[in-house]
């Protein structure tokens, strides 16, 4: 079953790709179905700069919110983390606030 992570923020595909380190698997990019020859094929999107991905806690990226599924980035090095935090201005998740879900109750 899919991991719905705590903590991700969307980013358009091209910021991430500034990177000078940045590698991607796009094979793993979130599956489309499509009718080819009256029959209907599943095959991984053709990700731009213009699709938005999910940063997680751990640094990974992903094609979608789900912190195990499609993942196309997972190379995270403190080079990385640094980018994060400098140029896309992502907080420390550590120690950023919380917000409470719908359900639970605030601290």
């Amino acid at each position: 079953m899919a991991i719905l992570g705590r903590y991700s923020k969307a980013y358009p595909l091209g910021r991430l790709r500034q990177f000078s380190r940045w590698t991607e698997n796009p094979e793993n990019a979130r599956r489309i179905r499509k009718e080819v020859d009256d029959e209907i094929v599943e095959e991984a999107r053709a990700l731009t700069d213009e699709d938005y991905v999910y940063v997680h806690r751990n640094f990974t990226v992903t094609d979608g919110i789900f912190v195990d599924e499609n993942i196309i980035f997972s190379d995270v090095t403190p080079e990385w983390i640094d980018f994060c935090q400098t140029v896309l201005g992502l907080g420390d998740p550590i120690t950023e606030p919380q917000t409470p879900h719908q359900n639970e109750p605030a601290e």
